[in-house]
C-alpha cells in the first residue's frame, strides 16, 4: 500500500506539474500581447518610432511582467548593436538613440504604478570600453574591465546620486571603486539577504554568492 500511496504522490505531481506549466504558457501569451495598452503608454515607449519600437516594446513587457508578480526580468537587445569596435562615430547614435527613450519609460511607468520603490532597475553590461581608438581605419573601442559605469533605479537605490569617479583617461576607476562582488553584495541585502550568510553546496563545500570573496555592501549608493 506503500508503494501504491507512493506512486500516487509521484502521479499527482506530475500532474501538479503539467497544470502550472499550461498556466504559465496562457498567462504568457496575454502578458506579450501590448495591443490593449493605452495610446499614451504605447508612444511613452517608442512604439510609434521605427527606431525605438522593438526595445521598447520588450521594455514595455517587462513592466507587464513586474505588474504580474514576476521576480526577475531581463530585457536583451534584438543584435550586439553595443559592440562598437568599429563604425563608432555612426553607430553609438544609433544605438543610444534606441535605448534612451524606452528606458526612461519603464522606470516612469513603474514609478507612475508605484511599482520602482519594489524594483531594481539595472542597465549595463559586462564591461567598458577603452578611451582611446581601436582602430584607425574603422575606429571603434575596444573592451575595458578596470572603469565603467552602469546606472541603477528604484529598489532601495538614492536617486540622483552618482558614485565614483575614474582618472582623467576615463581608463581606470580611482574614487569609489565598486567590483563586481560589492555590487552583488548590495543587491543581495536590497533583496534582504546576507551575501557572508547565505551559503550553498558545490562539490561538498560552503559556498557563498560573492564566491568567498571580499564583498562590501556599498551603502553610500543606498536610500
Amino acid at each position: 500500500k506503500q508503494a501504491v500511496n507512493s506512486g500516487e504522490s509521484e502521479l499527482e505531481a506530475r500532474i501538479a506539474s503539467f497544470e502550472l506549466a499550461a498556466r504559465m504558457q496562457t498567462t504568457a501569451a496575454k502578458i506579450m500581447d501590448v495591443s490593449g495598452e493605452s495610446e499614451a503608454t504605447k508612444k511613452l515607449y517608442g512604439l510609434d518610432m521605427d527606431e525605438t519600437r522593438e526595445f521598447g516594446t520588450r521594455c514595455l513587457i517587462a513592466r507587464r511582467l513586474i505588474e504580474q508578480g514576476v521576480r526577475f526580468v531581463q530585457v536583451f537587445t534584438r543584435n550586439q548593436y553595443w559592440d562598437h569596435h568599429g563604425n563608432i562615430k555612426n553607430s553609438l547614435p544609433i544605438s543610444c538613440k534606441k535605448i534612451d527613450r524606452p528606458i526612461a519609460a519603464l522606470v516612469k511607468d513603474l514609478q507612475s504604478r508605484g511599482l520602482l520603490e519594489s524594483t531594481v532597475v539595472h542597465w549595463g553590461g559586462e564591461m567598458g570600453r577603452l578611451p582611446v581608438v581601436q582602430n584607425e581605419k574603422n575606429p571603434g573601442r575596444d573592451h575595458n574591465t578596470y572603469g565603467f559605469s552602469m546606472w541603477v533605479a528604484g529598489g532601495g537605490f538614492k536617486s540622483g546620486h552618482i558614485h565614483g569617479a575614474t582618472d582623467e583617461w576615463g581608463h581606470r576607476a580611482i574614487e569609489g571603486t565598486v567590483n563586481h562582488f560589492d555590487y552583488h553584495a548590495t543587491l543581495l541585502h536590497l533583496f534582504g539577504l546576507d551575501h557572508e550568510k547565505l551559503t550553498f553546496k558545490r562539490a561538498g563545500q560552503e559556498k557563498t554568492l560573492t564566491d568567498g570573496q571580499k564583498a562590501r555592501v556599498v551603502k553610500e549608493i543606498l536610500a
